[in-house]
């Protein structure tokens, strides 16, 4: 999520207390490096150890939106801002006739997240449509992407509030190829596109994962699972991406919340989640599905037993550490370098660093940078 601009619905006053010049703000799919777009231009930075690896100045406009793949030199922009650099409804390697609210990145593969669409495209010298999935009302551009290149799972809403549509895009084939050669894929033509016999896969997974409107999405790196918060942000909810099967429910608290971001630790053990009240939280992944069964069956029993005596959420798993941002402003956050760290970026142009005690829950901050 872009802490660089307030979210579309209002929210808490934080969201107005950010840099004036910062129009956008995003980790890569690794959370190695960070891109901000500014009124004139971008920057990308190397999270931890913490440095600015490049800067591009521009007279005539600003940049209000950067994706980066990996490390390469490889950039995504769209204009914004008072002056935009660009169109703010042009990204470059795709058009549309409405804004881009976000792109994704894969090495073979761009994807453009429109209001009610998600547009693939093939990243190549010459662009191809590939495919063109539509979404319920989304504000927000919620949508993310497994940051493995060995696969290619995404994930953005369904057209049911509250749904998640997760596609395996390798499971996808080229415009050019025989959808008859390859099984569980159909031959279809996308709802306003221009683009005769777009192959999409017929096995799209439709979880049904909250009872509002989906407000941020995560996909683990290698695509086994997908993270989910809705508008009501009490809860954030894990999914196995090929059986839509819950794997854990994960509660930030009781009140009424804004989730900012979600993202997964490297290794698929932990799962960091930031908010609009000024706080991050870091949740353990690591018990199996036997033992999370095992955990549940017993939350059961003893909910059932004590049910007139213990409010419902006790059955929801709560963050083993949190910290909160001393200036309680809008923040994403990424798992750092090393494992027991959290690296957040924040609205007011800082970056700061924060280790925690995988025991005690403690956390410490290690340092804290101004990026604009």
């Amino acid at each position: 999520m872009n802490v660089g601009r307030p979210v579309p619905r209002s929210g808490s006053g934080a969201q107005d207390s950010y840099a004036p010049d910062l129009l956008y703000a995003n980790f890569n799919q690794d959370y190695g490096c960070f891109a901000i777009g500014t009124q004139t231009g971008f920057r990308i930075f190397n999270s931890d150890p913490y440095k600015e690896k490049m800067r591009r100045e521009f007279k005539d406009g600003g940049i209000g939106m950067v994706a980066m793949l990996y490390r390469s030199n490889y950039l995504a922009l769209v204009g914004g801002g008072r002056n935009p650099r660009f169109p703010p409804n042009k990204v470059m390697l795709s058009s549309s006739g409405s804004d881009v609210l976000n792109v994704q990145l894969q090495r073979d593969r761009i994807v453009v997240v429109l209001r009610n669409k998600c547009i693939v495209c093939s990243l190549e010298a010459k662009p191809r449509h590939l495919h063109a999935f539509e979404t319920s009302d989304n504000d927000r551009g919620v949508a993310a992407i497994s940051g493995g290149s060995e696969n290619g799972v995404l994930a953005f809403p369904g057209r049911q509030k509250g749904h998640i549509q997760i596609v395996d895009l390798h499971s996808c084939i080229n415009l050019s190829t025989d959808a008859s050669a390859r099984p569980g894929l159909t031959r279809t033509r996308s709802k306003g596109s221009d683009v005769q016999g777009t192959v999409h896969p017929t096995n799209i997974n439709i979880v049904a994962a909250h009872a509002t409107a989906i407000s941020a999405l995560a996909v683990s790196a290698d695509g086994s699972m997908v993270a989910s918060a809705s508008e009501k942000g009490t809860l954030i909810r894990v999914f196995d991406t090929v059986s839509g099967r819950l794997l854990h429910e994960l509660r930030r608290g009781v009140d009424r919340a804004d989730i900012y971001s979600i993202a997964f630790s490297p290794d698929n053990t932990r799962l960091c989640v930031s908010s609009d009240k000024g706080t991050v939280h870091i949740f353990n992944l690591e018990a199996t599905a036997d033992q999370q069964q095992q955990q549940q069956q017993q939350q059961q029993q003893a909910a059932s037993s004590l049910k007139d005596v213990l409010p419902k959420y006790f059955s929801s798993e709560w963050s083993f550490a949190h910290f909160r941002i001393a200036s309680e402003v809008r923040c994403i956050c990424g798992f750092g370098s090393e494992r027991n760290s959290v690296v957040v970026l924040c609205a007011d142009g800082t970056a700061q660093k924060y280790s925690f005690d995988s025991y005690r829950g403690s956390c410490i901050r290690e340092w804290y940078r101004k990026f604009i």
